[in-house]
């Protein structure tokens, strides 16, 4: 009685499979494609052959194994999705559109409601709150919106991602439809826009009401404990409104509810303009008020 103990490490491209050596047949087959990927595949068999028939059996049943663990590579590997450039094209140009709705729409659409000596403030605002918002997604923002928060995971996410840590130019984000991804910087961009116009809609209640560095010190803020938390809540996966069934693409709760209820506060808070019921506050340039609101009207297509 012969032992055979075969213990096999074998790195077997799709081209192995398919041109047999002289040990496993005796005739050749054709060459294969030179470019099919290769498959690492470690095989381990300890068999008891009495009789060379039974010997070749085990060589057999070797082969099978190998051309099993490749198929079921390649199906792994068929599965995994892959971004689209066309869905990736659209969320670029809807990325542009959002931040076509902030600057300058937002910014031309509260201007031309204000007098015109706080003109310029209003622009300033809604620029500069664009830029610090901007500095602060890529700090934390992202991170702890879409983070994993582990036992805070239905409120908040982590520092896992802070300075985008981790994201590369292959790495991909999940969309609202089961199977379809695109990359993930693109949809750091994107919700980075939404964060933005969200925090500049607040202008809106606290324009002429508010000195240019106290509005910044609120940015900050409000964006850190409010926004952040909403918007992982309600987007992020684990999040409490997430898993409650809550669908909310366009921004309805994070970005309208969360900025008008803000701006509501602040208004009430602060109180009336200088001046309101004295002097005259009618808008001074309604053709930018137009302008502003049909450019918020094309960016919301984004």
């Amino acid at each position: 009685m012969r032992k055979f103990v075969l213990a096999a490490g074998l790195a077997v491209g799709l081209t192995a499979l398919m041109a047999p050596t002289g040990a496993l047949a005796e005739e050749a087959a054709a060459p294969a494609d030179a470019a099919a990927p290769a498959v690492e595949v470690a095989i381990e068999v300890d068999v008891t052959a009495e009789t060379p028939e039974a010997a070749e059996a085990v060589v057999e049943a070797v082969e099978a194994a190998v051309e099993e663990a490749v198929a079921e590579e390649a199906a792994a590997e068929e599965a995994a999705p892959v971004p689209d450039k066309g869905d990736t094209a659209w969320m670029m140009v809807s990325t542009l559109l959002v931040i076509l709705m902030i600057i300058p729409g937002v910014a031309l659409f509260y201007g031309g409601l204000v007098r015109s000596k706080n003109m310029l403030s209003v622009l300033t605002q809604v620029l500069a709150i664009f830029c610090v918002v901007s500095l602060l997604w890529a700090i934390y923002g992202y991170s702890f919106a879409f983070g994993d928060g582990g036992s805070w995971n239905w409120l908040i996410g982590d520092a896992s991602k802070m300075f985008l840590a981790g994201i590369v130019g292959d790495s991909t984000a999940a969309t609202f439809t089961a199977g379809v991804v695109i990359p993930e910087l693109t949809f750091v961009a994107f919700q980075l826009t939404f964060a933005a116009i969200t925090v500049s809609l607040i202008v809106g209640g606290l324009a002429e009401r508010v000195k240019f560095s106290a509005l910044l010190i609120f940015v900050v803020i409000w964006f850190t404990f409010s926004y952040l938390p909403i918007a992982h809540m309600v987007w992020a996966a684990g999040g409490y409104l997430f898993e409650a069934g809550d669908l909310d693409f366009a921004g309805g709760t994070v970005v309208h509810i969360n900025s008008g209820i803000a701006a509501l506060v602040g208004a009430i808070v602060l109180g009336k303009r200088v001046g309101f019921g004295r002097d005259a506050m009618a808008p001074h340039n309604l053709p930018f008020t137009m302008i502003g609101a049909s450019l918020l009207w094309v960016g919301w297509f984004g």
